[in-house]
């Protein structure tokens, strides 16, 4: 058996690097899919905690709490501290991800805002105006701002748990809703439910915003001084009026997101190498250092912040604000309370259509050029599952409400949050029961992804297998002495031989910090390219990784009898150099800093390279080309005149 049969033979299903190449959408998603559960827990917890012993959860929540600087001091109840000290850390967060989404994600691409803005919108009028239905006219209607927000955490943990099957792309719309959902709730916060506001420290507050870009446009980026101007911020918006969780938002919006650059991993990496010769505290102080600059500090925050965010202050969040006493007598004057019913009918009818009418109206007044990434049974399904609003407007019930009417309101949040999840589990398994083909359509749609590669595949130009006019291209940027790599091959040659409608793309981008003899392995299969044995080459010395130095490179070339002499002046030329630095070009066009990376059909695959997650990725990729070639084919049959459909059909 040879060395590369054996790889696949003895290759696990997930491979090491599985673990450390996630996206950050994909790493976003599961901690707010994992801390569902324990934001699900709190809400029992407190539940239970009121009905058990109602004095005591107000006894605790209600303690003051005080900070003394000098003559200052804040005293605050410990709810406050939660709902506007420790959800501006929430806050922060949603700003980082929102701020990664326009650098980086589905809204790089600015006209792709259109859809999920109008959708964010429409999703927050829509349930307000069911709310001012019932309440128009009564004292009640000031508290309109409860019935609008989603509650990310909750909608997507949930999301995952009763409509797993959903395409991730419905999980990245509808955080990208979420998005402007929570920037436009706390603008309502900001002005509708603040106290008189006091010009002075407001303005103080802004001047210390201002001082946060001033320093990050200096390179002042340390954590300690963002600290301070963010603390001195929230106190200042604190004592103008206005809750100083936007000082949260706004601080996160600040803080830019980018790729790692292939400059600055170069330079880490010889940094790391420096340490290895000489470890000293000092080179590693300055290896650590040069590790976190090749991440950008949105992401490095992100890391940081995310899981504190995520599982400890929005359930604590919760425990502080999700309980209400409950017996039958509350029950039945609560669900004829119109803001019971208001946030009720408000979640559960006005979310979904105020989202599924927005993204059908855009995509009409746009003749198809705006549509939502998904079909219209997942854009149904997350409709239905942003009727889940937890976090924002518990907060916003607190502010509007009192006593009873603030009981009022806490029910219908959490009745909506139940029965979105049952709508949403309905249509789920109602789409489950389509035919196949109109299903993927209800699920995936026909919009068009964005394509991250910025250099397009050149049949005449690339390595190819595969059929030419394949529906489905994979493409690999990668190393031939990368291990990675060589853990991958076996899974490219099991999809390969799936169904014969997949073809595989081959670009050069060697490592040279990392593996010196990447790019004379490279050079060497582009002379074997030179006659005709690209790809056996290729094989040879991804199964041989540890043995490239140019005897075995020789070796390799006369056991598949190339031309020796010709090889060998190809080599000593470095003929296949100009069209390796081609390839590294286009990666550093298309953001690419590091190897394995896959494109499929134009798009970055991010995430494990295992054979279940690419088969995946290709299965969704062969049915998105199937839909779109199903439209095709009656938009030129209609096009045809009747002869031509006659010779066609014969």
């Amino acid at each position: 058996m040879s060395t590369r049969d054996t790889t696949a033979a003895t290759a696990p299903a997930r491979t090491a690097w599985t673990r450390h190449l996630d996206t950050p959408l994909r790493a976003f998603l599961r901690t707010e899919t994992a801390s569902a559960a324990l934001l699900l827990a709190a809400t029992l917890a407190a539940l239970a905690w009121v009905n058990l012993d109602a004095s005591s959860y107000d006894r605790v929540w209600q303690t003051t709490l005080t900070l003394r600087l000098g003559g200052s001091e804040l005293a605050e109840s410990l709810r406050y501290w939660v709902n506007s000290g420790l959800m501006t850390f929430f806050f922060f967060v949603i700003g980082l991800e929102a701020r990664r989404e326009f650098d980086m994600g589905e809204l790089r691409q600015r006209r792709r805002v259109t859809v999920p803005l109008a959708a964010g919108i429409a999703g927050m009028v829509v349930p307000v105006s069911i709310f001012l239905a019932f309440n128009l006219g009564r004292p009640s209607a000031h508290g309109w701002g409860v019935a609008m927000s989603t509650d990310t955490a909750f909608a997507l943990g949930m999301l995952a748990l009763v409509g797993p099957r959903f395409p991730d792309r419905l999980r990245a719309f509808m955080l990208t809703v979420a998005v402007v959902d929570d920037m436009l709730s706390l603008v309502v916060i900001a002005t509708a439910y603040s106290h008189a506001l006091a010009l002075v420290p407001l303005l103080v507050g802004l001047g210390f915003l201002a001082l946060v870009v001033v320093a990050a446009r200096l390179g002042l980026r340390g954590g300690l001084i963002c600290l301070l101007l963010g603390i001195a911020a929230w106190t200042a918006f604190m004592r103008s009026g206005i809750d100083p969780i936007v000082v949260g938002l706004a601080m996160g919006l600040l803080v830019y997101a980018s790729p790692a650059a292939r400059a600055d991993l170069e330079r880490a990496s010889d940094l790391f190498k420096l340490f290895r010769e000489q470890p000293t505290p000092e080179l590693a102080r300055t290896a650590s250092a040069g590790l976190e600059s090749a991440i950008s500090p949105n992401e490095r925050l992100q890391e940081r912040f995310h899981p504190w965010a995520s599982y400890l202050i929005v359930p604590l969040f919760a425990l502080a604000n999700a309980g209400i006493a409950i017996n039958g007598g509350f029950l039945v004057h609560a669900y004829g309370s119109p803001i019971t019913l208001g946030i009720l009918l408000g979640y559960l009818l006005g979310k979904p259509a105020g989202i599924v009418a927005a993204s059908s109206l855009v995509r009409t007044l746009s003749r198809g050029a705006l549509r939502p990434p998904v079909g219209w049974a997942a854009l149904a399904g997350g409709g239905t599952i942003a009727g889940i609003g937890f976090t924002v407007s518990l907060l916003i019930a607190s502010l509007a409400f009192r006593g009873g009417a603030l009981d009022e309101a806490k029910l219908g949040v959490l009745s909506a949050a139940l029965c979105a999840s049952g709508a949403t589990w309905l249509i789920f398994r109602a789409t489950g029961l389509l035919p196949a083909r109109l299903r993927i359509r209800a699920l995936l749609g026909s919009s068009e992804t964005l394509i991250d590669l910025a250099v397009a595949v050149d049949p005449d130009r690339d390595h190819i297998r595969g059929p030419a006019q394949a529906p489905v291209t994979l493409l690999e940027y990668g190393d031939l002495e990368c291990p990675y790599c060589g853990q991958a091959e076996p899974t490219i040659r099991t999809l390969l031989a799936d169904r014969g409608d997949l073809r595989y793309v081959w670009r050069h981008l060697p490592l040279r910090d990392v593996h010196p003899a990447a790019e004379q392995a490279a050079e060497a299969s582009e002379a074997a390219g030179n006659q005709g044995k690209f790809w056996e080459m290729h094989d040879l010395l991804l199964a041989h990784q540890s043995s490239l130095r140019l005897p075995d490179l020789k070796g390799y070339a006369s056991e598949l009898d190339l031309d020796p002499d010709r090889f060998a002046d190809d080599m000593r030329r470095h003929a296949g150099a100009g069209r390796i630095a081609e390839d590294v070009d286009s990666a550093d066009l298309s953001g690419v800093s590091g190897t394995p990376t896959f494109f499929i059909n134009g798009r970055r695959h991010n995430g494990a390279y295992d054979i279940d997650s690419l088969t995946r990725a290709v299965r969704i990729a062969r049915a998105r080309a199937a839909v779109a070639s199903s439209e095709a084919l009656p938009r030129r049959g209609a096009r045809r005149p009747r002869s031509a459909r006659g010779r066609a059909g014969r």
